[in-house]
């Protein structure tokens, strides 16, 4: 998938006269070779940073330079079509900005655009910074696949936090196609009831909550960065003692993404003994993705609507979990991490919560009763994580990809313990590793004081407290170190 393409659409279908053709660039940035936008040069040769305003480029397609001997308009040659609404609103608005560019053979390449001052400019809708809060959204967005403009809106383009009528208005309306089409369909719906004096308050209310909400979402298509398969590995050799079956599996994922640049139609199921490291298993995928997670803990979860939210019928509604975890992360690609999936079927009366999470794991979208709209879910990641395997039903099982994690053997307890735990303890206590040493007769006795426990949750706790012994003994004391003997570690666990 190019990320930057001169390959020009078609020009603009209107009547009156258009200068520019539109190219798609997906560049989370600009600069003099990948600019925003070209303007002709030709006549004139314009500073680095240049003053004026944007006229309607539907219209007449020029940028008017503030000169010494007046004002001079240059023709906008080419335009990123991520930037052709946002420039349209700056027009129509009047809004002084500055350009800043650098001239090529092409004509002055402009990769950055700021407003200034105020004079007769129309300030902007919310704080002063919507300008540059809006070009970064537009930077992080896709370019549409349509490089026509959309149609006019009625109305004409928002705070830090998209929360105002006003400030959700002028975001749609520089946002244009960089939207999924239907979430730009259900916003103007959306805007009219909250505009609207033929509703009660309360629907005003929820329609502009469910706005901001949604507006404040990045919402991404589903194209995936390559991902360093040798960088994956350290960090999960960094996070995981051994499992060597399991990294494998995970660094497969990895090379599969590089090779579709889309997540895998099926996410992990991680099933083991608990204590075994499931859930830091997940943080660390997490982390090599680079996506921002979310937890949902299926043990708490008892009806389905709280992760489907409730319908705005009810004066005290409001999204789902669900809904709720892509607002937090403020983008659509993430990944929920699931915890404790063997207990999703343990629904009480009001359905089954299980029924709800299919529609979330089909990757086909997932509908909120709050927001009423079909929110796109092809950027989430789902990774489960259960203790027994025979409590998931067959069709949740079937959306996983599942791997079955054992419960560490004796030896690797004891590195676990000597190498990870003991040692992290020491250093979030400002200890020094000679200062708290377990001898070996000492490692075998801890060992087998929790002979009859799964995983290592129950050692690192161990480790805490031996830990906090040693500091004991060193504060009040004053001994210089402690070296933890067998008679030592049952005194402390027996």
């Amino acid at each position: 998938m190019p990320v930057f393409d001169f390959n020009e659409d078609s020009k603009n279908k209107t009547t009156v006269p258009c200068t520019y053709t539109t190219f798609h660039s997906n560049l989370p940035f600009a600069d003099k070779g990948h600019p925003i936008l070209i303007l002709d040069s030709s006549k004139n040769k314009w500073n680095h940073h240049s003053h004026g305003i944007f006229t309607n480029p539907v219209k007449t397609t020029t940028f008017e330079f503030d000169e010494e001997t007046g004002t001079v308009a240059a023709d906008i040659l080419k335009i990123d079509s991520r930037f052709t609404s946002l420039t349209k609103w700056l027009g129509e608005n009047h809004i002084k900005v500055r350009l800043s560019g650098e001239h090529t053979k092409e004509g002055y390449a402009v990769y950055e655009i700021r407003e200034i001052g105020f004079g007769k400019a129309t300030k902007l809708s919310a704080e002063d910074g919507f300008l540059q809060f809006m070009m970064e959204r537009l930077f992080s967005s896709n370019a549409p696949e349509e490089s026509l403009e959309d149609e006019e809106l009625d109305e004409a383009g928002d705070d830090m936090k998209l929360t105002s009528i006003q400030s959700i208005t002028d975001f749609m309306t520089c946002a244009g196609r960089t939207l999924p089409d239907n979430i730009r369909l259900w916003a103007r719906r959306n805007l009219a009831v909250a505009r609207s004096h033929e509703v009660t308050p309360e629907e005003r209310r929820h329609a502009q909550r469910a706005l901001s909400i949604m507006m404040n979402i990045q919402w991404k298509t589903n194209y995936f960065e390559s991902i360093d398969p040798n960088e994956a590995r350290r960090i999960l050799d960094e996070e995981l003692y051994g499992m060597e079956r399991v990294k494998q599996r995970i660094i497969e994922t990895i090379i599969q993404i590089n090779r579709t640049h889309t997540l895998p139609a099926y996410g992990i199921l991680l099933i083991g003994p608990a204590g075994t490291g499931k859930s830091q298993i997940a943080y660390a995928v997490a982390k090599i993705l680079k996506l921002p997670w979310t937890t949902l803990d299926m043990s708490s979860i008892n009806d389905p609507e709280q992760l489907t939210g409730s319908s705005r019928i009810y004066s005290n509604a409001k999204p789902g979990i669900i809904m709720e975890a892509f607002n937090a992360a403020g983008e659509s690609n993430l990944v929920f991490i699931i915890n404790e999936l063997d207990k999703a079927a343990s629904g009480k009366g009001n359905g089954n919560p299980a029924d709800v999470l299919l529609t979330l794991l089909d990757n086909l979208g997932f509908t909120d009763n709050y927001m009423e709209c079909l929110v796109p879910t092809v950027g989430v990641y789902p990774i489960a994580t259960a203790n027994e395997k025979d409590q998931i039903s067959a069709p949740l099982m079937s959306r996983f990809a599942v791997i079955e994690i054992p419960d560490y053997s004796v030896d690797e307890k004891k590195v676990i313990f000597s190498k990870f735990s003991l040692p992290k303890v020491l250093r979030r206590m400002g200890l020094k590793e000679n200062e708290c040493v377990v001898t070996e007769e000492g490692l075998d006795a801890l060992i087998e004081c929790f002979k009859d426990t799964t995983g290592i949750r129950d050692l690192e706790q161990a480790a805490e407290h031996i830990a906090a012994n040693a500091l004991y003994q060193i504060e009040v004391d004053y001994v210089n170190a402690v070296s933890f003997t067998k008679e030592m570690i049952l005194n402390l666990f027996l």
